[in-house]
């Protein structure tokens, strides 16, 4: 050993980290208006969105942005990122331009943008829709983004009658799809008038919100929506009835709009998802939360020396996150694990190491009971409380 006559300070950068979750309340929207400002919102490129309320001004008129924008702002104040498309000549040109493509010179269009979001802002869209966009081809193709983004998309159940939309959603079977029916009604004060009011948009803005401010264990229903007035189509609800309209769409996976004694909300838990782990639109929320923190969380870690040391801080570092989520009620429980069946030595020595864990969401309280029985043991000390009030 070479010879000192000094101190030596030696740092030591070992043991767990902590993982800061990812953001779910990021929305990605994609929207139609010839008369928005091009230089705010470029046809096909994802526009960054802090002022919501601010960005209405530069949204026109026409289309379907201004109106997204206006529901998203009356539930709450998230980041969007806007995709504005080119309207076509009809419906069917509308919708390849909502689906998008990714171009010879390699630039993704339409809602393909969504996916260029991160690399061109730094935020990763969460919460997806096309609202008042809405085809079978689109809705299936959001569903192919937001698995790819480890997101969750809204859409119109497409149907005039319940009937109808529940037909409609015997075509999807993806985790990361919640329908809705109808839409909402809301004053335009452009024409001083009751208009449509997308209820994918309000959908969006209300997701945001309660992830902000109650977090993804918590789904979107029978919590009361800003700003509107009424619905699209009547929708029949009791709450003790599952012949109502709305328990038929439930039934079917398809989350209603009802009105009730305290307002209008989203009344529905479920997802399309043709897995029955993944039937609550919060298990699938916080799945992703997890794997995206998880993942992400994790590059401190990549390509130092694959140590027993080094296994024992990943393992920590998760087991510290979940922790932190078990006590804010995101979860009822999950734990990390090293599982030497999945680590032999020849994936340990090519440097692959495989971390096991589990975890638990609490599922929404769907259906509550209560027995009712009518008795004649209150009156056996019937007597006696004659005499007390006497």
């Amino acid at each position: 050993m070479a010879f000192k006559h000094g101190i030596t300070v030696t740092e030591i950068s070992t043991g767990a980290r902590t993982l800061a979750a990812v953001s779910t309340a990021i929305i990605g929207l994609v929207a139609t208006a010839s008369d928005a400002d091009a230089t705010v919102f470029p046809l096909d490129t994802p526009a960054l969105v802090t002022d919501v309320e601010a960005a209405i001004g530069d949204a026109g008129v026409s289309g379907t942005l201004a109106h997204s924008l206006r529901a998203i702002a009356d539930q709450a104040r998230p980041i969007v990122v806007v995709v504005r498309v080119a309207e076509g000549a009809d419906e069917a040109e509308t919708a390849s331009n909502v689906i998008g493509t990714t171009t010879a010179e390699g630039q993704k269009t339409g809602m393909q943008a969504l996916l260029a979001a991160q690399g061109q802002l730094g935020v990763k869209p969460k919460i997806l829709g096309t609202p008042g966009l809405e085809t079978q081809a689109v809705t299936a193709a959001l569903a192919v983004v937001a698995q790819k983004l480890r997101g969750f998309a809204y859409a119109r159940a497409v149907g005039d009658t319940v009937a109808d939309a529940v037909l409609y959603r015997a075509n999807f079977s993806e985790r990361e799809l919640m329908l809705l029916m109808p839409d909402f009604l809301a004053w335009d004060t452009a024409t001083s008038a009751n208009v449509t009011s997308y209820a994918a948009a309000r959908a969006m803005g209300l997701r945001a919100r309660i992830d902000e401010s109650y977090g993804p264990q918590k789904t979107l229903s029978n919590v009361a929506v800003s700003g509107v007035v009424g619905l699209t189509k009547d929708i029949h609800w009791d709450i003790e009835d599952m012949a109502s309209d709305a328990g038929v769409l439930n039934a079917s996976e398809v989350t209603a709009l009802v009105r009730s004694d305290s307002g209008f909300r989203f009344w529905g838990n479920r997802t399309c998802s043709d897995d029955p782990l993944f039937q609550f639109e919060s298990t699938v929320r916080v799945a992703q939360l997890l794997a995206d923190t998880v993942a992400r969380g994790m590059d401190w870690a990549m390509d130092k020396p694959l140590t027993p040391a080094l296994a024992k801080d990943i393992i920590e570092t998760i087991n510290g996150f979940f922790l932190e989520l078990k006590a804010a009620g995101v979860i009822l429980g999950a734990n990390a694990r090293f599982d030497e069946a999945n680590n032999s030595t020849a994936s340990l020595q090519a440097g692959k190491l495989r971390i096991d864990y589990d975890y638990t969401v609490p599922p929404p309280l769907e259906d509550l009971g209560f027995n009712q029985r009518i008795t004649d043991s209150y009156f056996a000390d019937f007597a006696s409380q004659l005499t007390q009030t006497a």
